[in-house]
């Protein structure tokens, strides 16, 4: 009882869902003498669904999130006939055996109807009555804090994540620096390919003001939650979107090359400018994108997608313009900045 509240206060005293990832994670390997224990992620692309592991503990291991190795969503939903049944059915668990003849159990986090996340237990023995008991308890507390955090992480309007969320995870990912770059514990990752970068895009509704004077601020808040719509459908599911404020927008592309992030962004331009919004018809944004480099801080990652937005802005608008091109071709001139600046 003393290891389990131990545990509950440990979990409740995160701010972050990573470290609340890790925390429920290592809750359940110790009380359940687990193999494996993980946190999967859960989305759907282009109607079907992919599962793909967001943290994970061993046994005799260390907690640690697992980042993308790629641009792939994960593994087909096929993979795990027993969880696919489980999502399709809205049920609380389901319990299957592994090819390795482990016994593994999947408890999906429902926050209503959906779930995009689920934790997954490995054991050699199985599972008993007291332990599913003990783990559905732990989940539940899970879901309710997960749902804490995704409120004050959220705007209120688009339902995105907000400014100071984006300001923490640029932060980290500047932090983490390049892939080599592991946790205490961590195995070592794959290399990634050497043009696979993160990237980062603003974007920014063009003349936003003009639809709020001609239609009013009720029809501006719909084009913004409709752009929102779209930005989440048209990036894929291990990228990050954010409302920064106002009419802009902000994306943190992972381990991507540069012709990939250019297409995927270009994807989302076209998307925007071929939809019918009510009332207001044809509305076009203008992108400015970068590669996120480790030795330059957040307000100079900032500066140089800022920088590439307002050339696209001042460029005819409605079209995506990458930084370093725009440098290389003459086109941008790089300007000094300091850690103090502001370009929003």
């Amino acid at each position: 009882m003393d290891s389990l509240l131990r545990h509950m206060v440990d979990m409740t005293g995160h701010r972050d869902h990573t470290m609340l990832d890790i925390s429920v994670i290592s809750a359940v390997q110790e009380l359940s003498g687990a193999t494996q224990t993980r946190v999967l992620a859960i989305s759907t692309v282009c109607g079907q669904r992919f599962v793909r592991s967001r943290a994970c503990i061993r046994a005799g291991g260390v907690a640690c999130p697992e980042e993308p190795q790629d641009s792939s969503p994960g593994e087909p939903i096929a993979a795990f006939p027993e969880l696919a049944w489980c999502l399709d059915h809205h049920a609380s668990r389901a319990e299957g055996m592994g090819s390795d003849g482990l016994r593994r159990l999947w408890l999906p986090i429902w926050f209503g109807d959906k779930a995009s996340a689920c934790l997954e237990i490995t054991h050699a023995q199985g599972f008993n009555a007291d332990t599913v008991h003990m783990v559905s308890g732990i989940v539940s507390v899970y879901r309710n804090f997960q749902n804490l955090l995704d409120y004050s992480e959220r705007d209120s309007l688009t339902g995105l994540l907000n400014r100071k969320t984006f300001d923490d995870q640029l932060a980290r990912m500047l932090h983490a620096g390049d892939a080599e770059t592991l946790l205490p514990g961590q195995p070592e990752r794959r290399h990634h390919v050497a043009e696979e970068k993160q990237w980062l895009a603003v974007v920014d509704v063009d003349h936003f003001k003009l639809v709020n004077d001609r239609f009013g601020h009720l029809y501006g808040d719909e084009v913004l939650i409709l752009i929102a719509n779209l930005l989440q459908s048209s990036f894929r599911a291990q990228d990050r979107v954010f409302r920064f404020g106002g009419e802009e927008f902000v994306v943190l592309l992972r381990s991507t090359t540069l012709e990939n992030a250019r297409r995927i962004i270009d994807r989302f331009r076209s998307n925007v400018e071929s939809h019918e919004f009510p009332q207001v018809g044809q509305v076009t944004v203008s992108v400015g994108f970068t590669s996120i480099r480790a030795t330059d801080s957040p307000v100079v990652t900032l500066g140089h997608a800022d920088q590439a937005l307002y050339f696209a802005k001042a460029n005819g608008r409605n079209r995506a313009c990458h930084y370093d091109e725009l440098v290389a071709g003459g086109l941008l001139q790089t300007i000094a900045t300091n850690d103090t600046a502001e370009f929003f």
